[in-house]
């Protein structure tokens, strides 16, 4: 791989496609604790502060509800509780936990796989990071 100063790019968003960008950006703006910095008939904005590097963006699409599993996911990290608190705390804002798998892995393993109110799947995991 190179490492091209003059090509280098950075993420500055992260685009989900839903249903309902109202509903989903209010999910993540409490799981997150972000506000929504911006919104209008393409989507809903949200991020840290308007400052921030990057945001979240949900962009309503017409193809429906999602009908397969994410290729990509986001894992989360609990930063003032215990991961089995923050479990609940995101069940209490509508996550649900789901199987897509990981019951067979051969070990148990340190993580519980969610999905967010229209079903995009997330992981939560066992260390606690700093804020």
């Amino acid at each position: 791989m190179g490492n091209d100063p003059d090509m280098a790019n950075r993420i500055t968003s992260l685009c989900i496609d839903c249903a309902d960008a109202e509903l989903l950006a209010n999910f993540w703006c409490e799981v997150l604790g972000y506000r929504v910095i911006e919104r209008d008939e393409g989507g809903v904005r949200i991020g840290a502060s308007p400052e921030d590097p990057i945001f979240i963006d949900f962009l309503p699409v017409p193809d429906g509800p999602k009908t397969a599993k994410n290729r990509l996911h986001v894992d989360l990290n609990a930063t003032d509780r215990d991961r089995d608190a923050e479990l609940d705390r995101l069940v209490g804002l509508g996550a649900q936990r789901i199987e897509i798998g990981q019951s067979e892995a051969p070990e148990p393993v340190s993580w519980y796989v969610l999905a967010d109110p229209e079903g995009n799947e997330f992981c939560l995991l066992r260390t606690r990071v700093d804020p």
